[in-house]
């Protein structure tokens, strides 16, 4: 496919302390300081799958963008995997990735996981979010939505994540991204922790809130496990946290 990626002169290509600074820079620099915003705005098919996710998505821009841009162009470099996403609220966001996955990479799956009626308790002394946050969705009306669109490569999950992700695991395969945007420390560190062993070498841990002002307790499971228990070097900080899974 045609690549519509900065080219970035003089800068090294490869895996450097297991990120590729290249890709990194890539969309990361592109997105914020380059003209790749209006590039993957231009695109058919993120309009297409926007259209589809419309008004039952609050994730930012930019994100939403760098996760496009992962499905578009990089994770077809990595052993076959599925994508699965910790915290989807209305479904939106998960919509949208099923739509790109089902045209680009036919067999991904796609697994949405959410209590879809809101957050569990929050540990007060690191968490801005309340229990209940997040409520309201009519799950089996965002089911037949996804039905009537034909995303047969779409699961929604409901339940507590202690109770639904070890199954979802077992059954699904490998996962090439790791889509982690459930805000709370205890959420975001199970989720981490249940879905490292069933990622392909180099896959994407894609942290939503870990930079979010509100979400403090993302950020502490970064910085304590991710980063300071398992040795990630991020390979984006802008628009979100991006890491490697070890083994590319």
């Amino acid at each position: 496919m045609t690549s519509y990626l900065p080219e970035l002169a003089g800068l090294a290509k490869g895996l450097r302390k297991g990120r590729n600074v290249y890709e990194g820079y890539q969309r990361g620099w592109g997105l914020q300081f380059g003209e790749l915003r209006a590039a993957v705005l231009a695109d058919p098919l993120y309009q297409e799958a926007l259209g589809l996710a419309e008004g039952r998505t609050i994730m930012a821009e930019f994100n939403r963008m760098n996760i496009f841009l992962l499905l578009r162009f990089y994770t077809s470099a990595l052993a076959p995997g599925h994508v699965i996403e910790f915290g989807s609220f209305k479904g939106g966001n998960a919509i949208f990735i099923a739509h790109v996955a089902r045209t680009l990479h036919p067999g991904m799956k796609v697994y949405a996981l959410d209590t879809f009626e809101g957050m569990p308790e929050t540990d007060k002394a690191v968490d801005a979010h309340n229990a209940g946050d997040f409520a309201g969705v009519d799950l089996a009306e965002l089911r037949r939505y996804a039905a009537a669109q034909k995303l047969d490569n779409l699961e929604f999950v409901q339940g507590f994540f202690e109770n639904t992700a070890p199954g979802v695991l077992a059954r699904s395969g490998p996962i090439a991204i790791a889509h982690i945007d459930c805000d709370i420390l205890p959420s975001v560190q199970y989720s981490y922790e249940v879905v490292k062993p069933c990622m392909v070498p180099g896959g994407y841990y894609v942290f939503d809130d870990a930079t979010v002002s509100s979400c403090i307790g993302a950020t502490e499971v970064v910085e304590d496990l991710v980063i300071r228990r398992d040795g990630l070097n991020s390979e984006q900080i802008y628009p979100h946290f991006v890491f490697r899974a070890p083994g590319a």
